[in-house]
């Protein structure tokens, strides 16, 4: 029993820390249907300002925030690449990662930063609350700051503005001939996916209590692993499904992880295992297709 609430409790909190991710990979992935890469770069870009600004002493809450506007930063600036330098979304994505690499160096001006000794968000809320920080404390403030973006986004995607980047993914030429700016709905679009990726970068670094340059690679994959799981299990049709969908996923997919740890399995071989994941979720529609006769088009090429 102790052995089962241990595999929740770690995946809830998982779930709570990277369910960001997964909702930043869906805003570009499927409501403007661009594979944004990104991701790699911008969830550092997080982790590294705000372990950079914790360290140096200031407020860990103002630190977070701060990784939140840096992860705003480099989504716009592949936004820009794209919509003002027509550079494809994908090489834009690509570029943005590469170059973010030696951005996330500069800023922590080494390759990790260590946050043992430095006060987090966890360590402000214990030391207010005048409890001890433990695993039940690291949830319930992961959760209410969850909670806090996935309401703000649900009123977002419901505004004007959002509606209108929701069109723009679905019709971006009709949408430009009603008169709205299809460029800016972009920008604001990718800037708030990246915004909410860097917010999950920081968090995971004040969790795991370090910041490191390599701590991004293949959380895209990871990002759409959760998505594409999240779809399977909910079939989301609306705002709050589409974002309830991104947090079902994030959890199962990473129940999987950790019951796959459990049963001995080398975390070197955890990307191979989530690849997999993903190619079989991207499988199983076509085959079910395919054993119905019916017809599919070609997989696109960009």
């Amino acid at each position: 029993m102790l052995s089962i609430q241990a595999i929740i409790a770690s995946s809830v909190s998982d779930t709570l820390a990277y369910v960001l991710v997964a909702i930043g990979v869906f805003i570009t992935f499927r409501v403007l249907f661009f594979p944004d890469l990104t991701v790699d770069g911008s969830f550092v870009t997080g982790g590294s300002i705000a372990a950079a600004i914790i360290q140096a002493g200031y407020n860990p809450f103002l630190a977070t925030l701060a990784a939140f506007g840096g992860g705003l930063c480099c989504g716009l600036l592949t936004a820009l690449l794209n919509t003002k330098l027509r550079i494809s979304a994908l090489l834009a994505g690509i570029l943005m990662m590469v170059g973010l690499y030696s951005v996330n160096l500069m800023i922590m001006g080494r390759p990790n930063i260590p946050l043992l000794r430095s006060v987090t968000i966890f360590d402000s809320v214990a030391t207010f609350l005048g409890v001890t920080k433990n695993t039940t404390l690291v949830i319930g403030v992961l959760a209410v700051i969850t909670l806090i973006f996935l309401l703000m986004l649900n009123w977002f995607l419901r505004t004007e503005i959002g509606l209108a980047l929701r069109a723009t993914g679905d019709n971006e030429e009709m949408v430009r001939s009603l008169g709205s700016n299809t460029n800016r709905n972009i920008q604001v679009g990718w800037a708030i996916s990246n915004g909410l990726i860097g917010l999950s970068g920081a968090l995971v670094a004040e969790r795991q209590e370090f910041c490191d340059v390599n701590m991004g690679i293949a959380v895209v994959v990871i990002g759409f692993a959760a998505v594409i799981v999240g779809e399977a299990l909910v079939h989301p049709r609306g705002v709050a499904s589409m974002l309830v969908s991104a947090l079902l996923g994030t959890f199962a997919y990473r129940l999987f992880i950790v019951l796959a740890l459990r049963i001995g399995l080398p975390p070197g071989n955890l990307k191979l295992v989530t690849a997999l994941l993903v190619i079989l979720a991207l499988a199983v529609p076509y085959v079910r297709k395919m054993v119905r006769g019916e017809w599919m088009p070609p997989a696109p090429r960009l």
